[in-house]
């Protein structure tokens, strides 16, 4: 049942029907049933998300970047990814880059006239300097934001490598990419809400790409993140427990060596000296 839309992320939901109605409770069992289904549609694009992971890992180490770009909710989980990953893997904020439709203003408040601009889209990946070397990611849920089919047509053309984040089939977005993750979320529980299971899926691919990306390019050892930057509380207590384990020096030396470095690697030097992960 549809809205008078060939998009499956329009369509009706038969199984929430009732959400009007239904008791907060079971509002909650909805909806998370309705989340478990996103992560199985991510779990059959695997292929195309480790693809991904390749193809970016290859460029990055040749000094390329990883661009996000989205509209809406989409844009939104591009920057959140982009934003964790300095303090987690340790990269420049040059190296992990969002655009979102509207700008940085739109994060805050929607805009959603925004993805409807392609010639914004154009100009906005313009200004980065697309080189052959960086990688840009599309997201968008229906497939068809105009700013991020344009930015993902323009990087095309620079000879980036390029991937679509998409929770349709055929899209315009997958056609611009070089290559299309499609999460077949279908109807969500509030019809066309698309921040609901798709934008929970579009969250797991980008976590999966940002991770296997820093992991392949050894910002990680183990599942350890060893470029931590220990920039609170909490961190400075994290990258002491790695400089620890890694060092085999008690927690409270190792606190007191990356409280004194910044860093968790020159911690492990300063107290183990030269070591080799």
């Amino acid at each position: 049942m549809s809205l008078h839309s060939p998009l499956k992320t329009e369509a009706r939901n038969p199984r929430t029907m009732n959400l009007d109605k239904a008791a907060p409770i079971e509002v909650v069992r909805m909806l998370n049933e309705e989340s478990r289904r996103a992560v199985e549609a991510v779990a059959a694009a695997e292929r195309e998300i480790a693809e991904a992971i390749e193809r970016i890992s290859e460029g990055m180490s040749r000094g390329g970047r990883l661009i996000y770009v989205g509209a809406g909710t989409s844009g939104r989980l591009g920057a959140l990814d982009a934003a964790e990953c300095p303090p987690t893997f340790g990269v420049g904020y040059d190296r992990v880059v969002a655009l979102m439709a509207g700008g940085e203003k739109a994060f805050f408040k929607a805009a959603e006239g925004a993805e409807d601009n392609a010639e914004a889209g154009r100009g906005d990946i313009a200004a980065l300097d697309i080189t052959a070397d960086d990688s840009v990611v599309g997201i968008s849920a229906a497939g068809g934001a105009k700013h991020v089919v344009a930015a993902v047509e323009y990087a095309a053309g620079c000879g980036a490598f390029t991937a679509a984040v998409v929770c349709n089939p055929d899209t315009p977005l997958g056609a611009a990419a070089s290559l299309t993750i499609f999460a077949d979320t279908g109807a969500e529980a509030l019809t066309g809400s698309t921040r609901l299971k798709a934008g929970t899926a579009q969250k797991l691919i980008l976590n999966s790409i940002s991770t296997g990306v820093m992991a392949r390019l050894g910002y990680v050892y183990e599942n350890i993140m060893i470029n931590v930057k220990p920039t609170n509380e909490k961190l400075l207590r994290r990258a002491a427990g790695i400089a620890a384990e890694l060092s085999g020096c008690s927690f409270e030396d190792a606190f007191a060596a990356v409280e004194a470095e910044g860093s968790v690697m020159a911690a492990i030097e300063r107290l183990k000296g030269e070591v080799e992960i």
